[in-house]
């Protein structure tokens, strides 16, 4: 049995939440060329991660006010724009959320950033859903200080709350409600200023602040997300731009690939796919992979998924009943039974598959590089395999989440990344 230190806990947002340097920053700078400023000598514009945006413009980068107002209005423009989508979320904080909610504690944010880009963000990110009460300035001038912010945070009953922020405001303002202060050591303050503060506690990282708040809970089973396709239809592509992106929306990613994924794995894909072994027979290689699966899903994606990581996996068991099932003629369901063992209960929580023709996917193959042992197949074998893939998505058409692969990179890198948050985050708005 486990129990939570606080059954109330606050968190700031830029710096605690989520990584905004980039977002504030560039949103800055081009606030400041317009105008016709620029960054005082000395000036670190991390500095201004944190305090309210009329503060920063006018005490840190000391614009008139006058001229504040107008490079706030353009900020704020910019930063609507392109800043926003320049923020990434910490990794573990969903799990840090998510786990708080479910053992019964009050979860709220307390930010000094107005409402509107505050709650664009929180939507972005698919994370308001997460918290019993989100306070905000109203706007950029007429401030609210911190110590208020709080105040209105924190539910009407609590026995031990704590807020959890990266600046010495957060801290000042947490110890004047008599509340614990814990220090986002891996936001932009230094430990030394929360430290002088006050902090009650400061963590170098979102892995120890899920262990300080959450100590002894369990941490949410993860997400087995796989990606489909014939060869040529542009899957690993799409894998890596995919990966980035719920890296940047806060996923534990673990990236692998079949054939292979772990040492004993990608020795078996070397025997697969290289042209060296051109005598090999369907059923072999129909074991072969499972073999390799069988190992991958034992030693890699299994314990993965139950630390609560999502695994993104390029190919599993769909690739066999396509091109062994389909493709070698050996029928889906002997290529299933083969495969049982192997995946062992570990289906997908999801797979994408890339639509696309299978004779443009091969003259893109063809264009590409070398090709493999699978690829130098005929045209006929590729036509097998996609009709064998037509079948899988009929037969199961809530797990497929299909994105026509013909067209543009950009285009169908969004269409993929849509398609996987509204499985992952339904509340999100994207």
């Amino acid at each position: 049995m486990y129990s939570f230190p606080y059954d109330a806990v606050l968190f700031d947002l830029d710096g605690t939440l989520t990584c905004s340097e980039q977002g504030i920053v560039q949103s800055m700078l081009h606030a400041l060329k317009t105008v016709g400023a620029q960054v005082p000598a000395g000036v670190d514009l991390r500095e201004i991660i944190g305090p309210p945006l009329m503060t920063s413009l006018t005490g840190i980068l000391r614009l008139p006010v006058p001229q504040a107002r107008e490079a706030m209005a353009h900020y704020s423009e910019f930063f609507n724009r392109e800043g926003m989508y320049l923020y990434t979320v910490y990794p573990h904080i969903r799990s840090i959320l998510s786990m708080l909610r479910a053992g019964g504690v009050y979860v709220a944010m307390a930010t000094s950033k107005p409402v509107r880009p505050a709650m664009a963000i929180l939507n972005h990110f698919g994370l308001t859903h997460y918290f019993n009460r989100i306070i905000t300035e109203e706007d950029n001038e007429k401030l609210v200080n911190k110590p208020e912010l709080i105040r209105r945070a924190l539910p009407d009953h609590y026995e031990r709350a704590a807020m959890v922020g990266d600046r010495f405001y957060d801290i000042e303002g947490a110890l004047q409600n008599g509340i614990d202060a814990i220090g986002a050591g891996y936001g932009f303050g230094t430990e030394e200023e929360l430290l002088t503060a006050g902090a009650t506690h400061v963590v170098p990282d979102t892995e120890s602040l899920r262990a300080f708040l959450c100590p002894g809970a369990p941490v949410p089973r993860g997400f087995f997300l796989t990606v489909e396709g014939l060869d040529g239809s542009g899957k690993t592509t799409q894998v890596d731009r995919l990966e980035k992106s719920l890296r940047d929306y806060g996923y534990s990613v673990l990236r692998t690939r079949e054939p292979g994924g772990c040492e004993i794995s990608e020795e078996i894909r070397h025997t697969i796919l290289t042209t060296d072994h051109m005598e090999m027979c369907p059923a072999c290689e129909a074991l072969l992979y499972a073999a390799s699966r069988a190992q991958h899903v034992h030693q890699v994606i299994r314990p993965a998924v139950e630390r609560g990581m999502l695994v993104l996996c390029d190919r599993f068991v769909d690739s066999s009943v396509a091109y062994q099932g389909g493709g070698r003629e050996l029928g889906a369901e002997t290529v299933c039974q083969i495969n049982d063992p192997a995946v062992a209960g570990m289906w997908p929580d999801a797979t994408v598959y890339l639509e696309i023709d299978h004779q443009r996917a091969l003259r893109r193959r063809h264009s590409a590089s070398s090709l493999d042992r699978i690829e130098v197949e005929s045209a006929a074998f590729h036509s097998r395999v996609q009709a064998a893939y037509e079948k899988l998505i009929h037969d199961d058409p809530r797990r497929f989440l299909v994105v026509d692969g013909e067209q543009d990179m950009d285009t169908v890198a969004a269409d993929v990344l849509d398609a996987v948050l509204g499985r992952l985050e339904p509340e999100l708005e994207s």
